[in-house]
């Protein structure tokens, strides 16, 4: 007798429909068919995390390299809310994520009951899509649906709740996946490309603004072209780091600092910003525009919200290629180049990475952690930077040179992502150095983690910045209130830490250690590396003074 499929195979099959090769997770007393179901899988590998939190991270992680959303699971009530931060970081990072938890028997869904609460409510202010599983009839269509949604013009996250009976219950004969739709390309209009050369013509000091949707949509090549034809700079958001090479001499750095920083000063000369894959969730406008007088030509797949220093002059929503490879064409039919001055911020970037090389303190300055951890990595690392101190640093210095080789979270901004994240890049990296770098504050809330890397044989680096205390809030009270309180506290033996979920642990204690610790974990191939620096964040108020005294012309 043939054994009848059940909901939860149903729903693997839909997954590997999906061309799903990762999904991470914890095991529930409510989801045991679903695990089972995908460790059968012949075409998916299901890692076990110690964290749900964890493994919404890796997920979203994953899906934010792959272009394709990352699938995490948990069990019902405390296992499903645990998923959420993750959940809610891929949402405004716009990551395609899908997440998948148990919910309690639909018999009692109705009442009060052990564990059970309104997930699909929690869910849908952080997803772009959430709904529950009431007949195994409707799962491929709603597997589709999650993943449609979540891959749609703006990426998102999707939820799908499975009730405990539900996923026992035996599939319909007929059910099966559903076939994936092709994508649509769409095209600007031909009066919104003639009215963006219009204002690229009128305009003195143009500059570009290159957010994270050129990503999405891999027009790191038209931008480039779009800047070398005109002869202007490009800007970047944290999150789109890597879009323009550092190398390249159009390349103005990021915008994003707590407070005006060296790009600024071409900003504040601009008056026309052309906004390319960029969203006011990943900074806010008033930095760049606070007199609310520049020009803004938006080119994206989604009109942006209201703000009041994001005045829309055109607005270009179509693919986001396809629009500039038409406005590149249309602006090669005319003669407009510009010049402009920008080798005194690069050299000012140069200086401060020179200054941090040739430095011979302990703690080691922030400088000097960005320039030995750039010099130690091959272009092509991937290198994660959670929030904090840590991230303002590495946001400003470190040097990148190709697309999601600097994966930095801007929109909810969580801390400890870095270290689940970090698994769910090596999974879509395999052949990359990757890199995990975080402050000793976030390190702790998801160090878990290094024991699933270490059981399913990864080879990565975590660099763990040491100051025993939140940094970055510590220097948001100094700048603040000029005093700080409540942030400090003390740490493990990291060695030993480290070692006793099977990692190889490093602690700088002298002068080079660092640069030696990175190369040979670099050149090992194998094993977690663990590698804590100890930082002088007394360079963070020398910054601020720095820049407060700062003064050029463009």
């Amino acid at each position: 007798m043939t054994e009848k499929k059940t909901t939860a195979r149903l729903l693997v099959e839909c997954l590997e429909n999906e061309n799903v090769k990762y999904v991470f997770g914890i095991p529930g007393e409510e989801n045991i068919n679903l695990v089972d179901e995908l460790n059968k899988s012949e075409k998916i590998h299901f890692v076990l995390t110690r964290h749900e939190q964890g493994a919404s991270f890796m997920a979203s992680t994953y899906g934010r390299l792959m272009g394709m959303p990352g699938v995490c699971i948990a069990t019902l009530g405390p296992g499903a809310i645990n998923l959420m931060l993750g959940v809610a970081d891929a949402e405004t990072n716009s990551t395609p994520l899908v997440a998948i938890s148990a919910q309690g028997g639909l018999t009692r869904l109705h009442k009060e009951s052990h564990q059970i609460i309104d997930l699909v409510s929690m869910f849908k202010p952080i997803t772009q899509y959430a709904d529950m599983v009431l007949t195994p009839r409707a799962v491929p269509e709603m597997v589709r649906k999650a993943f449609s949604t979540a891959k749609r013009d703006r990426p998102g996250a999707s939820y799908l709740a499975l009730p405990q009976d539900i996923e026992a219950e035996s599939a319909p004969e007929e059910s099966h996946p559903l076939a994936i739709d092709p994508l649509s390309v769409t095209q600007p209009t031909a009066s919104d490309i003639e009215k963006a050369v219009e204002l690229i013509a009128a305009a003195k000091h143009p500059i570009i603004l290159a957010g994270d949707g050129v990503l999405w949509k891999h027009a790191e090549q038209e931008v480039r072209e779009l800047s070398e034809l005109l002869n202007i700079p490009v800007v970047t958001t944290f999150m789109s780091k890597g879009v323009i090479s550092d190398r390249h001499k159009n390349s103005l750095g990021v915008v994003g600092f707590m407070r005006k920083d060296y790009e600024n000063f071409a900003i504040d000369d601009a008056d026309l910003i052309i906004s390319i894959g960029f969203s006011i969730q990943q900074f806010d406008p008033q930095k760049i525009n606070p007199k609310r007088d520049k020009k803004i030509i938006h080119i994206n797949m989604f009109r942006q919200d209201v703000d009041n220093h994001y005045p829309v002059t055109v607005n270009i929503i179509a693919n986001i290629r396809a629009s500039l490879q038409t406005l590149i064409q249309a602006l090669r039919l005319q003669e407009i180049h510009f010049s402009h001055q920008i080798s005194e911020i690069k050299q000012l970037i140069h200086d401060e990475l020179v200054n941090g090389a040739n430095s011979q303190q302990l703690p080691l300055k922030p400088q000097t952690v960005v320039y030995q951890t750039r010099k130690q990595l091959p272009d092509d690392a991937v290198v994660l930077v959670d929030t904090g101190a840590v991230k303002m640093w590495m946001a400003r210095l470190y040097q990148t040179y190709l697309s999601n080789t600097c994966l930095i979270d801007n929109g909810l901004s969580t801390m400890s992502w870095t270290l689940p994240g970090a698994i769910g890049a090596k999974l879509a990296r395999p052949d990359k150095v990757v890199v995990a770098v975080m402050g000793d504050g976030s390190f702790l809330m998801n160090s878990q983690e290094i024991e699933t890397a270490v059981r399913e044989n990864l080879h990565l680096i975590i660099v763990i910045w040491e100051d025993h205390s939140y940094g970055l809030i510590k220097w948001k009270m100094d700048m603040e209130i000029q005093h700080h309180n409540g942030v400090d506290f003390d740490n493990p033996d990291f060695v030993k830490y480290a070692e006793s979920f099977g990692a190889i642990g490093r602690q700088v204690t002298q002068l080079g250690e660092y640069a030696k610790f990175l190369q040979e974990a670099v050149a090992a191939k194998t094993g977690v590396y663990v590698i804590a620096v100890p930082v002088d964040y007394r360079e963070n108020m020398k910054l601020i003074a720095k820049l407060g005294n700062t003064t050029m012309r463009i």
